[in-house]
């Protein structure tokens, strides 16, 4: 069991803040995501591996890497809105929210606090779909519309998607509209991405951009995606300062023998060794 979450207000400017939405309400296909952040963690700090990133950050007792603990939040609109109250609290402190969810819906109110705090920022997202929709089933708060609703708003001053490889006819418009960047699986040139941005980043990582062979528990298999690999070399290439990120879309009831939980872990420490380096 993992124990020792420290409240916020034991955060301090540029500390990196691991909190966990339970949160899976706004899924349209299958439950399970919100019980995610309990299993990552135990992967993160199985005794199989270490706490070390590939970038020579050690998270073991790092006074810098936080776990502020989990959220637990309930199926109903009020409820999945006070995200950004939690991120706020971090925020409040100067820290880098590094977010464990939940569905890719959690992304919407996380970014309502990045914003305030930040001002509009870029956003990389790793995802097999867009989640662009104007609503999905009508809902507009669907785990398929996040960046939808971000971009309308103005939190997002440039949004790049890769491993995109769902794209339907509407979410094309929506693509036009916005101005989204898209880098569909098909003709994807991984040395292309993340050399040009300009400011500060948020990284939203869905673990479907993932192939199932890298990572089979999710709820939404599409085939083609990425390796783990592939995604290591664009996050350990970028040169931005990164201000936050998330990791959504586990789902423990899919997975085989934890290996999708042990590669949300690696993303982890990378994640959160780029974070730190690219805070100090």
């Amino acid at each position: 069991m993992v124990t020792g979450f420290k409240s916020p207000d034991k955060l301090r400017a540029n500390d990196v803040a691991l909190i966990g939405l339970m949160s899976d309400g706004n899924s349209s296909f299958l439950a399970g995501a919100a019980t995610a952040p309990v299993t990552i963690r135990q992967a993160l700090h199985s005794g199989s591996s270490n706490l070390g990133s590939e970038l020579g950050v050690d998270l073991d007792h790092n006074p810098r890497f936080v776990d502020t603990g989990d959220r637990q939040i309930a199926n109903v609109t009020e409820s999945f809105l006070t995200i950004e109250t939690h991120i706020n609290e971090i925020l409040a402190r100067g820290a880098l929210p590094l977010v464990l969810g939940g569905d890719h819906a959690i992304t919407y109110p996380v970014m309502r606090a990045m914003c305030k705090a930040n001002g509009p920022l870029s956003i990389l997202h790793f995802d097999a779909h867009p989640d662009l929709y104007d609503d999905y089933d009508g809902n507009p708060f669907s785990h398929a519309s996040p960046f939808a609703r971000i971009m309308e708003q103005g939190l997002a001053r440039r949004l790049v998607q890769v491993g995109i490889r769902t794209l339907n006819q509407h979410q094309r418009e929506q693509v036009t509209r916005f101005g989204v960047e898209v880098h569909e699986m098909k003709t994807l040139d991984l040395a292309s991405i993340g050399r040009d941005f300009d400011g500060p980043v948020y990284i939203s990582f869905d673990m479907d951009a993932l192939d199932p062979a890298c990572a089979p528990g999710v709820s939404h298999h599409e085939p083609g995606g990425l390796s783990v690999r592939e995604v290591l070399d664009v996050i350990q290439r970028l040169s931005c300062r990164i201000v936050g990120a998330d990791i959504v879309e586990y789902n423990p009831r899919r997975d085989i023998n934890d290996m999708t939980a042990m590669v949300a872990a690696k993303l982890v420490k990378e994640i959160a060794g780029k974070m730190l380096q690219s805070n100090a």
